[in-house]
């Protein structure tokens, strides 16, 4: 069932949001019935004057050029979701492989998706591995910060905006010949958060999840329950009518967050780790420190008998509530410390979901 996307609070309450996640700013940082798949397109260039005839060594020459090199693209386009466009944004690798894994970010509040692309530096690294990846963008008309709403009760079910963030990985899967076993979703704090929403309410399609700063699936159910669970950590976080399901994930969080309690990592490798044990998995965990220069973080690998990490935890020494790693260039980010998208682009590659793994 569709639900329409939940409006936008009244004054009072979107002031309160407001000075709540203004705190996003850490030091140093900048402050479906109808589905389409169609891109904006630039105007075309003016048509050259004609060029006069090739002469024959001209031709020789051309015969004997090197091809072109292909080129990556990064691709503005909307989607429509009930009688709305949503934009987003799609790296594709100058040379993706065959069946390109798929990376879906989500962003924080403030943020959009050029923005966020050029704080984590994900299209590199996804260059190197030949890894698409779709960056979807938050409506301001549904969040005048541009927060995801995983804190809304509209918004935690089959419905609302993890049902249309689902739909729009289906399709850009579908449209760029994805593997659909690897298809993974991260993201920054309310983007984070959101992630984990939309990975437990959809393990059919995700094969691995990964939540920066952010909070536990069903952390709250309204803006009260929202700011307690960003201030004090979420008690007994669990979305309404389901159990969480085994899924391989990666924690990251600041020590030294002070805008989203880094109690709620400890909640997110916690429930995540009783659910893959839950499911049969005998894992074994490795602590290491991890960071040569700036931050170290502390790091907690559950591996299981084939040698693959189930569940990473970084806990980043003095980390602020930003993208660790980041480039400065981008907001919220922080460049002292270690490379969260380098190691979230490794966890992501060890994992594939299985042929035919259903829903919980």
């Amino acid at each position: 069932m569709a639900t329409p996307p939940a409006p936008t609070p009244p004054r009072r309450r979107a002031a309160w949001l407001q000075r709540g996640w203004q705190a996003l700013r850490p030091g140093g940082a900048k402050a479906g019935a109808s589905r389409s798949h169609a891109s904006e397109k630039a105007s075309p260039p003016p048509s050259p004057a004609p060029s006069p005839a090739p002469s024959p060594a001209n031709t020789a020459a051309a015969a004997t050029a090197p091809p072109t090199e292909p080129q990556a693209r990064w691709e503005r386009h909307r989607f429509a979701w009930e009688d709305q466009l949503r934009s987003y944004r799609l790296f594709v690798p100058a040379r993706p492989s065959q069946a390109p894994p798929l990376l879906v970010m989500l962003h924080g509040c403030q943020q959009d998706a050029a923005d966020f692309a050029r704080g984590t530096r994900m299209n590199a690294l996804a260059e190197q591995h030949g890894c698409l990846v779709l960056y979807p963008e938050q409506l301001a008309k549904a969040n005048r910060l541009r927060c995801w709403n995983w804190f809304d009760k509209a918004h935690q079910g089959h419905a609302g905006e993890p049902a249309m963030l689902a739909a729009l990985t289906r399709q850009v899967a579908q449209a760029q010949g994805a593997d659909p076993g690897r298809i993974y979703i991260a993201g920054l704090s309310a983007g984070g958060a959101m992630a984990a929403v939309v990975a437990a309410l959809y393990p059919e399609l995700f094969a691995a999840l990964g939540v920066h700063s952010g909070l536990p699936a069903g952390a709250a159910s309204d803006v009260i329950s929202a700011f307690a669970a960003m201030r004090r950590g979420s008690r007994h976080p669990q979305l309404a009518g389901r159990r969480p399901g085994a899924m391989p994930t990666l924690i990251l969080h600041g020590q030294a967050d002070d805008t989203v309690h880094p109690d709620n990592g400890e909640r997110l490798a916690a429930q995540a780790l009783a659910a893959l044990q839950a499911s049969g998995l005998a894992l074994t965990c490795v602590d290491s420190d991890e960071g040569q220069a700036g931050r170290t973080a502390q790091v907690r690998r559950w591996v299981d008998a084939q040698g693959r990490t189930q569940l990473e935890q970084w806990t980043v020494h003095a980390g602020p509530h930003a993208w660790s790693g980041g480039d400065p260039a981008g907001s919220f980010t922080d460049p002292q410390g270690p490379d969260a998208s380098r190691a979230l682009l490794a966890f992501f590659l060890q994992h594939r979901r299985p042929a035919g793994a259903a829903a919980a």
